[in-house]
């Protein structure tokens, strides 16, 4: 049996061929047992892109408070999405909206849901 490796190591291309008899795999299976022989390569087939939830959520929280300041709605986002990239990703996302109005506040942003 023959094992292939393609790839490419920083700008070089790598194209490797091992080439293992019976005893080679015997060996091997010896020395890492849960290597598992496998008779052709697993193919990943598409599935249905998941509804964002995390999304639907933040349009949720907005339009269930009707209007909030930028720190405080950051601050809810973060709660809900566990950390503040993610919050931070959603408080963009929600700036771009079709449904949200962002005004000027005195010392932050206002955020109101008009959807």
């Amino acid at each position: 049996m023959m094992i292939r490796i393609r790839g490419r190591v920083g700008d070089w291309p790598v194209d490797l061929e091992i080439e293992l008899d019976a005893a080679d795999w015997a060996g091997l299976g010896q020395i890492l047992p849960e290597v598992q022989t496998i008779s052709s390569p697993a193919v990943k087939t598409p599935t249905a892109v998941p509804v964002d939830t995390l999304w639907q959520a933040a349009q949720d929280l907005l339009r269930q408070a009707g209007e909030i300041s930028g720190p405080e709605l950051l601050g809810q986002l973060e709660a809900l999405a566990g950390n503040v990239q993610a919050a931070k990703r959603l408080v963009v996302r929600l700036r771009h909206c079709v449904q949200v109005e962002v005004k000027n506040g005195a010392d932050a942003p206002v955020y109101r849901w008009i959807g």
